[in-house]
């Protein structure tokens, strides 16, 4: 990468997308999709922030059993994938760019949002030590996980087909410009990635490549479905979100990226740290610079993006030192205008914590840009 290229401010091609700018949006969960329909408001939202290079909207569920959380979005009915039109088209006429971020939610969720009450499901009968979130008249409540049910191996199939089912609605239908595999932060094929959620004796379990199998049949059916050039990956090799935990990530993610490299993805995502976190992990020493090389030296050409607590000069040294793309998640809940506001040199606007799960526009479209 030359010095031209490696400011936040220039512009770059990711596989089908030409991106203004390096700075990426991150997906945010905000709990203000009701009946997981995405809303007009929700539309303001995305279009405020297109001066972004890439928005990833907030996780979005492939289907109910995928629902993890109350009030958030799904790709998986007609009045959502109308909503979500209403969306994208509004951030297409702002001039951004938008993918949406395909969600399962596996263990971490409840009962109360589950087909007919049932059990979460994950690879193994263990219970996430983590909370979830149900709005309760109107105000976001947090509780325990309900203890999911291991998944049959025969109902695999059809995971995978929900993966590829709502990325070719999001990119057919709705109108999105791609997609993101959500196979991070404790989530279902993050559940089946680590060991300490994944104690299969089947073709899914044990071995690195057993435990990676269903996140590459689902990164293969995906690309299938709307190509690698519109697909991306997010990754969280050792974050404790959700209450993930691998004996050993280092060797697992670099098999996992080079398993990735042949299948011409638009870009690999990568938090760095604790999601949301400390971004060094004395108990849990990474390797982010040898996860890229790996990927690189298996034949990897998708843009590499990293994430989690970056300020500018972070993301300029990121830049650097060789990534293509830096996403900023909470510093975009506060200011719409962030692009403009990190070309100046800030200020920033503080964002307001009480309002970050559910609710209306207070807190989440009436934040003040520079211009006023």
């Amino acid at each position: 990468m030359n010095a031209k290229q490696s400011t936040l401010f220039d512009p770059i091609q990711v596989g089908t997308m030409h991106l203004a700018n390096r700075i990426v949006m991150a997906p945010l969960t905000r709990n203000r999709a009701p009946d997981a329909i995405p809303t007009p408001l929700m539309a303001t939202y995305y279009t405020q922030r297109a001066s972004a290079g890439l928005l990833i909207s907030e996780a979005t569920a492939i289907s109910q059993q995928g629902q993890g959380y109350s009030d958030v979005p799904g790709l998986y009915g007609t009045e959502q994938l109308d909503g979500w039109k209403q969306v994208t088209s509004a951030v297409h006429q702002a001039g951004g760019k938008i993918v949406v971020q395909l969600w399962h939610v596996g263990r971490v969720s409840h009962t109360d949002l589950q087909p007919e009450g049932g059990q979460p499901v994950a690879p193994s009968a263990i219970t996430a030590k983590t909370k979830t979130v149900l709005i309760k008249d109107g105000q976001p409540v947090f509780v325990d996980t309900s203890a999911p049910r291991a998944l049959r191996a025969q109902e695999l199939p059809g995971i995978v087909h929900s993966y590829q089912a709502a990325a070719r609605s999001a990119v057919e239908t709705a109108g999105f410009d791609g997609v993101e595999v959500h196979a991070a932060n404790g989530y279902l094929l993050d559940q089946f990635l680590r060991s300490g959620s994944n104690e299969r004796t089947d073709d899914y379990g044990g071995s690195m490549a057993n435990r990676a199998r269903l996140t590459l049949e689902v990164v293969r059916a995906v690309t299938a479905a709307v190509a690698g050039g519109r697909t991306g990956i997010r990754l969280s090799p050792v974050t404790p979100a959700n209450d993930a935990f691998d004996a050993d990530p280092q060797p697992l993610f670099d098999y996992l990226v080079r398993e990735l490299a042949g299948m011409n993805l638009a870009y690999v995502h990568i938090i760095e740290g604790a999601t949301g976190g400390a971004r060094e992990l004395p108990d849990r020493p990474f390797d982010y610079a040898a996860l890229c090389q790996a990927y690189r030296e298996a034949g990897g050409k998708g843009a590499w993006m990293v994430n989690n607590g970056l300020d500018k000069a972070l993301a300029e040294e990121a830049l650097a030192q060789g990534a293509d793309l830096v996403a900023f998640g909470r510093p975009f809940i506060a200011n719409p205008d962030l692009v403009e506001r990190l070309r100046q040199g800030g200020p920033f606007n503080e964002g307001d914590h009480n309002t970050y799960y559910g609710g209306g526009a207070k807190g989440y479209t009436d934040y003040p840009t520079l211009a006023g």
